[in-house]
């Protein structure tokens, strides 16, 4: 009996289709979601960033001395800080999609448990979700990398690229951990928790602003262990053309291990969440 029920578990998180198949029979659906929901995003994902850029970088930035042995390469803090906040703003598109949608989705009006009586498998929900979230995140990026463009803050052609990658793998690292931690909480109640304590520590914290070097030995390598820096120390390596690409291998593995994990945890908790 204990292991039909596990069978049945597995078969429902695996599912028949293949994974590509599982995201194309949504592809409908996300596009609907899309076209009734993008109007609301257009400030937070592009105004807002653009002007916390221009107020941070370009006026801020035009009292502090542009050192780059002190900006990590950079050399003006509209250089230095632009790379980190966007690396930020991925963070946060990720954080936020991934949270009271999911929710949402389980508690409020149930669309999984409607996409689940069709042949989809939990899997499919998340990578169609996930992939849903990327897309916000990608396209949030490239704007926000094409409208600094004229700035002069990219060292290279090909830095920007690069940069705009290392922001959709930070994208797709907070994307799926916190996907996994939304689909094991039974009420929002936890999500003010996640923002005080996870978010908003990481932001200030994470290099984007300043150089962790200015928060002491001890903090400086809390600092290193969290995927937000990670993702900033990329992006700015890129944007300034200073590549250590011994540290780019090691930023890449861990915010890909971070992301399979959290893949991997989010079918998990979705399936035991959604079970009945």
């Amino acid at each position: 009996m204990a292991s039909d029920a596990t069978t049945t578990a597995a078969q429902r998180a695996t599912g028949a289709l293949s994974a590509r198949e599982g995201m194309a029979r949504q592809y409908d659906y996300w596009l609907t979601v899309l076209k009734r929901t993008w109007r609301g995003g257009v400030v937070s994902s592009f105004l807002t960033p653009l002007l916390y850029v221009v107020a941070m970088g370009v006026l801020l930035g035009g009292f502090i001395e542009g050192d780059p042995d002190r900006l990590e390469g950079a050399t003006s803090y509209l250089a230095f800080v632009v790379p980190g906040l966007v690396a930020s703003h991925a963070m946060t598109i990720a954080v936020s999609e991934s949270t009271y949608p999911v929710m949402g989705a389980i508690k409020w009006h149930k669309t999984f448990y409607a996409q689940l009586a069709t042949p989809l498998a939990v899997r499919d929900l998340v990578n169609a979700f996930i992939g849903f979230v990327m897309f916000r995140v990608a396209s949030a990026c490239a704007v926000f990398m094409l409208v600094i463009a004229p700035f002069g803050v990219f060292a290279t052609w090909w830095g920007p690229i690069l940069a705009w990658l290392s922001q959709v793998l930070v994208g797709f690292a907070f994307a799926t951990l916190v996907f996994a931690y939304s689909a094991r909480l039974r009420s929002e109640e936890g999500f003010g928790l996640l923002f005080r304590l996870g978010v908003i520590p990481l932001t200030l914290f994470s290099g984007a602003f300043f150089p962790i070097s200015n928060l002491g030995p001890v903090l400086e390598w809390i600092a290193r262990l969290t995927p937000l820096w990670h993702g900033v120390s990329l992006s700015r390596m890129f944007c300034v053309g200073q590549v250590d690409w011994s540290l780019v291998v090691l930023h890449v593995v861990v915010l890909v291990t971070l992301t399979v994990v959290g893949w991997f945890l989010a079918v998990r908790n979705l399936d035991r969440r959604l079970e009945v």
